[in-house]
């Protein structure tokens, strides 16, 4: 391993000998200057891990040389060496950046503790993350093969994002492929466990099934209702449980966070579907047959989600709940979004405020047609960036401030999430079989019957019958539907594309999260 650089400047730098040779025994490269000067200049030509700053020094102040070096590399860490104890200089300290500060005289081991903490703090964290993971992998594997139920899929779940984001801080490219393999394994088996239980869960009782889209109003929003407390239930469109975990500290600087819990997108888990079941309290079989001029399907002209707010009013008369005051706000722009934060005040004297934000969504379908975004969002951890940058200047975090110092609740959650897709599927079907990725239905659909799962009655599924004889077909783990014709130019332009509408720990267990005010 290349030893750190370390560069001390101090104007009795001869005084400082015995402590330069113990860091050089310690493993540390140590340059040594008199000046602040002179410490700029060095700077500017050579890379330096850790600067070592006397305060006071003539011709130019440590404080002053640490803004210069801060002007050059804001990321350099500099450690102010210091007589001077007084809370102001402290102060101005803090405020210019530094990484720590030392009280003169300095002993040898508070100097080295110092630069060990900065520098070796990553790796250490790396390395114990790694053991960690090391020694977890086991617990994980077992899990996955102890035959998991619907509640122990959403905990290893849990788990894998828990460890995929720590990882993602420890470079170690070899623990991130191992951990890889097991995330495909558990996509695999949760694959097998969809397809064994699915079409159960929509037959059954409450206590035998986990909360789904066409009950999560019902299980999730209404319990929390309160008299004199508005709630606010924000769907954010296309939101996985991992981007959840990445604005979760944005919404902890203002909000308690109460329940974080996930619940199941139903199938197809596109938002045609999984947002109409959600506001309907509905599968899509039924939503069709009680609203069958409001229902479209894929192949119909016309945008498939424009009736949420009349199926969510119908939901809430079902329930008795018609004397409520409500509101529904749905943001496809940012235009909207600045509408909304302008609005949020007047939304209080309501009992419960519905906000559907589209953004997430909007980026992920974007993602497959705009290079610029290609580039942006080319796999996990820069898609869960992106959608913390979005998050943190987004109207949405601007509205929901507006009001953090209310007494209000808020109920997040999304209606289906994705996943990136690698492996090719052929399917053959006529000319009306739907163009999406990860499900399709049609007549004569053609496929390997081990690559997807497949409703040949679309009852089976809660789904409508768009024709005679059509069927739908939901691909698993990381596959996507591809069409014979043209074969290779699609799978290149769609390989490594986020996907959602098929069978995927990451597009059904989703984030349902419960916050108050602090």
């Amino acid at each position: 391993m290349a030893l750190a650089k370390i560069l001390w400047v101090d104007d009795e730098i001869e005084s400082l000998q015995s402590q330069k040779l113990f860091l050089e025994n310690k493993g540390y490269d140590v340059q040594t200057l008199t000046n602040g000067f002179d410490a700029i200049d060095f700077i500017k030509e050579n890379f330096i891990d850790v600067v070592l700053i006397d305060e006071s020094m003539p011709g130019i102040t440590g404080l002053e040389t640490l803004a210069k070096i801060k002007e050059i590399n804001a990321q350099i860490p500099v450690v102010l060496i210091t007589k001077n104890e007084t809370e102001n200089l402290m102060d101005e300290a803090i405020g210019s950046q530094i990484s720590d500060y030392l009280i003169k005289p300095v002993n040898p081991n508070q100097v080295w503790l110092s630069l060990k903490k900065i520098i070796d703090n990553k790796r250490l964290v790396a390395e114990r993350t790694t053991t960690a993971y090391q020694q977890q992998f086991r617990n994980l594997f077992m899990a996955l093969n102890s035959n998991p139920d619907y509640n122990e899929w959403m905990g290893i779940y849990k788990e894998l994002i828990y460890w995929e984001l720590s990882l993602q801080k420890s470079d170690s490219p070899e623990m991130q492929e191992v951990f890889q393999t097991q995330k495909n394994e558990a996509n695999t088996e949760f694959f097998k466990f969809i397809s064994r239980n699915y079409t159960d869960w929509l037959k059954a009782k409450s206590d035998n099934r986990p909360t789904m889209s066409h009950t999560l109003i019902r299980d999730k929003v209404m319990p929390t209702l309160e008299k004199g407390v508005p709630t606010f239930f924000v769907l954010i469109d296309n939101l996985r449980f991992d981007q959840w975990r990445a604005i979760q500290p944005l919404f902890a600087e203002n909000f308690r966070i109460v329940e974080e819990d996930t619940f199941y997108s139903i199938l197809p888990t596109a938002t045609h579907y999984a947002r109409n079941a959600i506001f309907a309290g509905m599968l899509p079989i039924d939503i069709e047959k009680r609203f069958p001029q409001q229902w479209k399907n894929d192949d119909e002209e016309g945008g498939k989600n424009q009736s949420e707010e009349e199926f969510f009013r119908a939901q809430l008369k079902s329930m008795g709940e018609s004397n409520l005051r409500v509101s529904y706000t749905k943001v496809l722009n940012n235009q909207a979004g600045l509408d909304l934060v302008n609005n949020m005040h007047n939304l209080l004297s309501n009992d419960l405020n519905v906000i559907v934000y589209n953004f997430v969504d909007m980026l992920s379908h974007a993602r497959t047609e705009m290079e610029v975004l290609k580039e942006l969002a080319g796999d996990e951890v820069s898609y869960r960036s992106i959608t913390t940058s979005w998050f943190e200047h987004s109207p949405l975090n601007q509205a929901l401030k507006r009001i953090a110092d209310k007494n209000i609740k808020i109920v997040l959650a999304t209606d289906h999430g994705s996943v990136r897709v690698k492996t090719p599927a052929k399917v053959i079907g006529d000319k009306q079989t739907t163009t999406n990725l990860r499900y399709k239905h049609g007549r004569n659909l053609n496929y390997d019957p081990k690559e997807v799962l497949a409703f040949r009655d679309p009852k089976e599924g809660g789904l409508p019958s768009p024709t005679v004889n059509s069927s739908y077909i939901f691909a698993g783990e990381d596959t996507f539907l591809c069409y014979p014709n043209n074969y290779n130019h699609y799978v290149n332009y769609y390989r490594n594309t986020f996907q959602h509408g098929g069978i995927s720990l990451e597009e059904m267990i989703v984030p349902v999260v419960q916050m108050v005010s602090k």
